[in-house]
């Protein structure tokens, strides 16, 4: 069992045990924060960084989740029952979260071919040119490497989808090689 899965299991324990009425915000959010980071920044491996996402993009994604159009485990389990007012305090307060910082150091020479590989594939179009996105697009931009990797290749193999067929399309004629550059890119980028 995961560190990650534990610890959502243990805190949904913890606030099942508490009545729904008594719990603020900040209580009903800790199973969330437990995996996702209390300051907005995931540690955990292919859990992703929420600080400084669009609130309309996590309400959305949340949304998803609850209603199991998009399947990840804990997180069905966890959003399970929760009301839409719930789910829109959720997204507003983790969109006043700090954004990640992006990785440290990095090779200058694979940023920049990476960066240019960006660029030629629009990626900075839909996700603007600081990778922060905007309204249902996902900032993009210092999040986990191991993350973008995971939803790279997810999104090539049909695991997951997106709106609409726009990541799939962008995405064809893209290889394995270039999803490990552009998660590497992403990961650095300020």
């Amino acid at each position: 069992m995961s560190k990650t899965f534990l610890a959502a299991a243990i805190s949904a324990v913890v606030l099942a045990a508490i009545p729904a009425s008594a719990q603020s915000v900040s209580e009903k959010l800790a199973p969330c924060l437990a995996c996702h980071g209390e300051s907005g920044t995931s540690q955990n491996e292919n859990v992703p960084s929420l600080g400084g996402q669009n609130s309309y993009y996590l309400l959305i994604q949340l949304v998803l989740f609850r209603d199991k159009i998009r399947v990840g485990d804990p997180m069905n389990d966890l959003l399970k029952g929760v009301s839409d007012g719930d789910l829109q305090a959720f997204a507003d307060t983790i969109a006043k979260l700090p954004p990640p910082k992006p990785a440290e150091g990095g090779d200058a020479a694979r940023v920049e071919k990476a960066k240019a590989l960006a660029h030629q594939n629009h990626c900075d179009a839909c996700h603007r040119l600081d990778f922060a996105g905007t309204e249902n697009v996902p900032r993009i931009g210092a999040q986990r490497e191991d993350y973008l990797l995971k939803t790279l290749r997810d999104y090539k193999s049909g695991a997951r989808h997106g709106y609409d067929a726009s990541m799939a399309d962008v995405l064809a004629p893209l290889g394995d090689a270039d999803f490990i550059e552009l998660a590497y890119y992403l990961a650095h980028s300020r």
